[in-house]
Order: C-alpha cells, then structure tokens, then sequence
C-alpha cells in the first residue's frame, strides 16, 4: 500500500482509534501514545488488511496494543507513569470544563459494568459498529454479544434510574 493511502488512512480514522483508546485507558497521554503504535503496526502490518473494513481493522491493532501495555504495566512499576498521568491535557478552559462533565458521567456509568460489558457498548453505542462487527472485534459470538449488550443496557438503565 502506498504512503497516501496510509495518510488517508490515519486522517480519516485517527479520531476515532483515539476516542476508543480513550475509553478504554481513561488517559490523554497513554490514549496518544497507543494510538502512535497502533498506527505504527498498521502501517508494518498493512497487508492484513487486505479484504478487511478499515475501522474495523484499526480498532482490532488499537485493542491489541491497548492490552499489550496492561500486560507490559502488569510486569512494570505502578510508579512509572504516575508523573505522567497528573500532567495537564493540552485543551483550552472551556472544552475542558465541557468534555470534563460528560466524560465523567460517562465512565461512571460504564464503570459499574464489567469490562466485557463496557467493550460491548464502545462498539455498538459509541462507534456504531455492526452486531456482527462488535462481536467479531470482542471475538464472540453474534448471539453471546447480543446478550452481553443487552445485560449492559440493563444495568445502565438500572444506574440511571436510582440515579
């Protein structure tokens, strides 16, 4: 593949592998670093894609990379990152103030429910991913995702309302 076509590539999609790094890492810095290499072993491993939806594709290196560095931190120093995580985001005051608000609400609600619960919900609900293609990217099956989703609705409504 051709360097334009990976350009296009990660202007097109470089938001979204972002926001889902985001998500899942609940850091600024860790969710740019893990999207450096996940663009870094699309660009070495682009022939994979070959046949493949891109998104799809793309999100499948991010999740991959994403629980390389759990394993890699599981071995390492919990002190290492900690100067990191404390820094200031790069953000002006009043998109600060507002992404701050929704995001915090946001992991709060997803924080009651387990990871492959709140997996289900990144993809269907905030990336629009098919159910075929959620469950392809979580490598169940459509059936099993259809009742993971539905379990994770449910304990979201459940959240909200005693909220």
């Amino acid at each position: 593949m051709k360097k334009s076509s990976m350009d296009m590539i990660y202007r097109e999609y470089k938001n979204d592998v972002y926001r889902y790094l985001f998500y899942l890492c609940r850091n600024h810095h860790n969710a740019e670093d893990l999207m450096q290499e996940t663009f870094y072993r699309a660009c070495s491993r682009i022939e994979d894609l070959e046949g493949k939806k891109t998104k799809a594709w793309l999100l499948r290196v991010a999740h991959n990379a994403y629980i390389d560095r759990l394993r890699k931190e599981s071995r390492s120093s919990a002190y290492e990152n900690e100067f990191f995580h404390n820094m200031p985001s790069e953000e002006t005051p009043e998109a600060s103030v507002l992404s701050v608000e929704s995001r915090e609400e946001l992991f709060a609600m997803l924080s009651m429910l387990p990871p492959n619960q709140q997996h289900a919900v990144l993809l269907y609900d905030v990336h629009g991913f098919s159910y075929q293609e959620s469950a392809n990217l979580m490598g169940i099956a459509l059936s099993h995702f259809k009742i993971v989703l539905y379990r994770a609705r449910q304990k979201l409504r459940k959240g909200k309302e005693t909220a």
